[in-house]
């Protein structure tokens, strides 16, 4: 049995895929980065990380393996029991097992479980197809303008009969006169003219949005009567999970505990292993559970994780 490509088709879809006896993979979604040193653009991707003390059975990966391979709930159990004792002793004797895709486990000094995630593989469903860019740097070229030297000439001076001189200032200074008074004049008629079209264009609106205001204005005899439209409930795909219980009056106990400590918490129907789920609460966006989340970590309970509902 492939357990490791089990684990890998899980953390596309779940935050938390808890292995029962070893540890747990917890997932974090980490924004679109740019490193200005490399020009490198990255899409958004989930951070993987290992936590050795969550060890519980949720049901998760059991239940998926069975389902795959079409064996009971209690053979998938026992098969990964196995498969957890071969990882252990491979991590003994050679003190580091690789999970394809995933990650390595190395033992430290002090014989701990020591994680290092790849960076292969992104496991965030919504950046599928994005890949890296690296951008070229945009290099801008000066160009320098050379002139060169223009050899002065001699000015050759033209010298004209002063009379001749004279006659021709007199007719400039005549057509200059002339075009002056010819260009204040156009520039009246111009400006009494926008303002003659401006008053026809105004009057033609208004009379226009007075007739619209007197058919749009009657009264109704018969009204319909009123619609009452039922809004639907807003979907709310994302569980906080407070614990799953064996005995429904545990189960029950938890559900008040929260309620009484403000929490809008929920009971959801038996699962397939006949456990009884009790939520902190759903939400309708994986942003605002990821929050919830952490703040329940920090001051509730650090082993709440996210059900993520299919639909």
């Amino acid at each position: 049995m492939n357990l490791e490509h089990y684990i890998s088709q899980l953390l596309y879809r779940y935050q938390c895929v808890t292995i029962p006896g070893f540890g747990a993979f917890l997932t974090d979604i980490q924004s679109a980065q740019w490193h200005e040193a490399s020009n490198g653009f990255y899409p958004p991707k989930k951070l993987i990380s290992f936590n050795s003390f969550l060890k519980n059975n949720d049901g998760l990966l059991a239940n998926h393996v069975a389902q795959n391979e079409k064996i009971s709930y209690e053979t998938a159990v026992l098969s990964i029991e196995n498969e957890i004792a071969n990882w252990k002793n491979e991590l003994q004797s050679a003190n580091k097992k690789s999970f394809k895709g995933i990650g390595e486990f190395n033992l430290n000094a002090e014989k701990n479980i020591v994680f290092t995630p790849y960076e292969q593989v992104n496991y965030l469903a919504s950046s599928f197809g994005l890949s890296n860019l690296i951008a070229p740097s945009i290099k801008r070229e000066v160009i320098e303008h050379v002139f060169e030297n223009v050899k002065e000439e001699e000015v050759i001076q033209l010298v004209s009969d002063r009379n001749i001189g004279r006659t021709y200032l007199k007719y400039a200074a005549l057509i200059v006169l002339s075009l002056s008074c010819s260009g204040i004049m156009g520039i009246k008629l111009y400006q009494d003219k926008v303002a003659s079209d401006t008053l026809i264009v105004e009057k033609a609106v208004q009379q226009k949005v007075q007739s619209t205001i007197q058919e749009a204005t009657f009264v109704i005899s018969n009204p319909l009567p009123s619609v009452t439209l039922s809004l639907k409930e807003e979907n709310r795909p994302y569980h906080i999970v407070a614990g799953s219980f064996r005995l429904e009056k545990n189960a029950q106990k938890v559900f008040k505990r929260l309620t009484r400590k403000g929490f809008k918490a929920k009971r959801l129907a038996p699962n397939a292993n006949g456990l009884f789920p009790v939520l902190y609460g759903s939400f309708s966006t994986l942003q605002e559970a990821e929050r919830i989340k952490s703040d329940i970590q920090k001051s509730e309970n650090p082993n709440v994780w996210i059900l993520i509902e299919e639909f």
